[in-house]
């Protein structure tokens, strides 16, 4: 296995690691959730530009990479949900878009092509982990509000109330909406043989 495809496994571990963490509900377990998931957002990226500089763009690594980007957001959104960040109904708007496309890269596979991400598909899963991170950042913040400084500039920014908890909420879901559906008309003509 090369190394952009072990990032991407380990991106998994991390996924599990943010679930365990973030289900404590205490405050070591938000920290502790906050650092798996942006360092499996910085691995989102690294993997993907160490495959290209390294030319080790592989079809496991088309293929698991995406899937590997979905389960971390799945979870990161129905753990939102359950904190009331985030409404249900975006959720599976979210998780259902997600099943779609792995459904059409299955079919994909089956037929000998592979589907790669596209750059809406890359927009949307920027907007949510960046939501993630927004969510993650509140939660923690909110239970130990700071006077001043950089915890009281952090947690106005993230907070719902301000511009970046809905402009990230929104595009994410307005992004996933446009990419389902640019993955439908890419995979139309395939669906129909």
């Amino acid at each position: 296995m090369n190394l952009p495809n072990s990032i991407t496994f380990a991106r998994l571990i991390l996924t599990v690691i943010f679930v365990i963490a973030a289900s404590w509900g205490t405050t070591i377990g938000l920290v502790v959730a906050l650092i798996a998931f942006v360092v499996a957002t910085i691995s989102d990226w690294l993997d993907g530009y160490l495959a290209r500089k390294m030319n080790l763009v592989t079809a496991l690594g088309k293929l698991m990479d995406p899937l590997a980007d979905k389960i971390l957001v799945a979870s990161a959104f129905v753990f939102f949900t359950s904190e009331d960040l985030c409404p249900v109904w975006v959720t599976a708007v979210i998780i259902g878009r997600e099943f779609l496309v792995t459904g059409l890269r299955q079919i994909a596979v089956e037929k000998g092509e592979v589907i790669p991400a596209d750059q809406l598909g890359k927009w949307k899963t920027t907007f949510q982990l960046t939501f993630g991170i927004t969510c993650l950042i509140w939660l923690i913040l909110s239970r130990h509000p700071q006077e001043t400084g950089i915890g009281q500039f952090l947690l106005n920014l993230s907070s719902p109330g301000n511009w970046l908890f809905p402009v990230t909420l929104w595009a994410s879901f307005g992004l996933t909406l446009l990419s389902g559906l640019n993955y439908i008309r890419r995979s139309w003509r395939m669906l129909l043989d």
